[in-house]
């Protein structure tokens, strides 16, 4: 409990004193809490005991004192007066609030007046602070989420007033004010929480009569998780049955939970079935090595990260399945002697990516670029130029792909021939060539003079262009006459002619004597007397 002195009240609490008769007068102001000893003054100008001393209160005397007749305080009395005319009440109560005047006797019939006003105060108490919607953490930190709205609440109890403020210190201001009332409750809003919002929450309330103050903290911590997801990468190591996985997810506060583990993803985050766990720390990247015994074709290699502010369900991961390399290219290449040729390996399904090299020779020599070799690389295309290509070139080289799951290599067969070697192929192509023609042009002539070689002309007469006159003459001896014609003009539709004529001779045996003295004037009087002709065309 607190005591309370005359003198610490006259000091500071005193409000006013003023002279209100010759005798003399002071006013007084006092405040004391419930449970408190709090003492009135009356004659404070001297060091003179009063003879006579009375206190009123709203009119009704509450204590009287007679310094020529002391009396003992009855035990357990709370209103006492002391010898310099003082009241002292004890274990204040907030009906003892009012307005106390005081008459003092002084020696010499001198009269001395006081008033003193006394207030009762409480609080400010029962402070109650709250932040929402947030989570407590065990040690009573908030945490909300960057982008929610969250409310401020304060409230207390005072009297007879109380002023409620709330401020803020952060990393970028200290006690800023946020706002401020005169009343037992003080509301206010943050919208679009960020993380410059993140720090020390106070709420002050100051009960101004008694100048009592109370406050009362809260941190507050605004967590924020990237949109995007953690970023799986890979890096060789230096033994090449070894590999680096690293996962990162920069940007979360604070630092997630980051696990890398091998499990089969099924589309359904609760559904998904989590095998072994490599590693796990809380930080934003997280490594791990694994050698070529601890993973298998087909296996999936996931980064999960796990983060309080996480909705349930939702879940930020990143993952690959592992695949073997597979080079491909042309098994057999085969070069001119003195040119260049290029070697062509390509390999574009392993993952982790393949470190795909070339090398010469069944002891598998590594291939140095330089005069002799330009090595280049186009995406998945790793290309080998052999410049100058000799004999000594000529054998096997190896496209050797390797990553952490297995060793691939794709054989090719260079085969160098010199220029001579080209000289009999290239004679052979032309005979070749020279034969087909002939055919063809044998085959076209053929087909195009068709007609006559059926009519049993043959070759013969192909480039005759002429016309045939076959004459027919009926005799009893059945005896043909053949002569030659003279040629008919070809018809304008161009086909070939042949003049049919047809003779009549009576057969009788002096015709017959007379035959062969005759025969050039029959055929004279034949062509004279020419019977009609008819003429038929092929």
């Amino acid at each position: 409990m607190k005591i309370l002195t005359t003198a610490a009240f006259l000091h500071l609490c005193l409000c006013a004193t003023a002279e209100v008769s010759d005798s003399g007068s002071t006013e007084t102001a006092l405040w004391a809490a419930p449970g408190d000893i709090a003492t009135l003054p009356c004659y404070t100008v001297g060091n003179v005991t009063p003879t006579l001393t009375s206190w009123v209160k709203n009119g009704r005397e509450v204590m009287r004192s007679d310094a020529s007749s002391p009396s003992p305080s009855p035990a357990g009395q709370r209103l006492v007066v002391t010898n310099d005319g003082s009241l002292q009440i004890r274990s204040v109560m907030p009906g003892d609030e009012g307005t106390y005047l005081c008459s003092s006797t002084l020696p010499g019939n001198n009269t001395f007046h006081a008033r003193v006003s006394l207030q009762v105060t409480s609080g400010p108490g029962n402070l109650s602070v709250s932040i929402g919607p947030a989570t407590a953490l065990s040690n009573g930190t908030l945490i909300v989420s960057r982008g929610s709205s969250v409310s401020f609440h304060c409230s207390g109890s005072s009297h007879p007033s109380q002023q409620l403020s709330w401020a803020f210190r952060g990393a970028s201001s200290s006690n800023e004010s946020l706002a401020s009332t005169s009343g037992s409750w003080l509301d206010f809003r943050i919208e679009d929480v960020q993380p410059s919002a993140q720090g020390v929450y106070s709420c002050r309330a100051h009960n101004p009569v008694s100048d009592q103050a109370v406050n009362k903290s809260t941190q507050l911590l605004v967590y924020y998780v990237p949109d995007r997801h953690p970023e799986c990468l890979w890096a060789p190591a230096q033994d090449p049955s070894h590999f680096h996985f690293n996962c990162t997810w920069s940007g979360a506060y604070p630092a997630p939970t980051l696990r890398w583990g091998d499990g089969d993803d099924r589309g359904d985050p609760g559904a998904r079935s989590i095998g072994s766990i490599y590693a796990s720390d809380t930080t934003e990247s997280l490594s791990v090595t694994l050698n070529r015994s601890m993973l298998t074709d087909g296996q999936t290699l996931r980064c999960t990260a796990q983060y309080r502010a996480l909705a349930p369900g939702i879940e930020k991961s990143c993952s690959f399945t592992l695949k073997p390399p597979y080079p491909e290219g042309e098994p057999l290449v085969t070069a001119l002697e003195a040119t260049s040729v290029t070697l062509t390996c390509t390999e574009a399904v392993s993952l982790p990516p393949a470190n795909t090299t070339w090398r010469k020779g069944l002891q598998q020599e590594d291939i140095v670029p330089g005069s002799k070799y330009v090595l280049s690389v186009e995406g998945p295309v790793l290309k080998l130029k052999i410049l100058n290509v000799s004999k000594d070139d000529e054998g096997v080289y190896f496209c050797r792909s390797e990553n952490p799951l297995a060793v691939r290599e794709l054989e090719v067969y260079l085969t160098v021939k010199t220029s001579s070697a080209y000289t009999g192929a290239i004679l052979g192509v032309f005979i070749a060539a020279l034969i087909v023609g002939c055919a063809a042009i044998v085959a076209k002539t053929f087909y195009f003079n068709r007609h006559r070689i059926c009519l049993g002309d043959g070759f013969g007469h192909m480039e005759e262009d002429r016309g045939d006159v076959m004459s027919l003459v009926e005799s009893d001896d059945e005896q043909i006459f053949q002569d030659a014609v003279p040629r008919l003009p070809p018809l304008t539709n161009g086909h070939q002619t042949t003049l049919v004529q047809i003779h009549r001779i009576p057969s009788t045996g002096h015709e017959d004597a007379e035959t062969a003295g005759t025969r050039p004037r029959q055929q004279d009087d034949t062509v004279q007397t020419e019977e009609p002709v008819d003429l038929v065309t092929f």
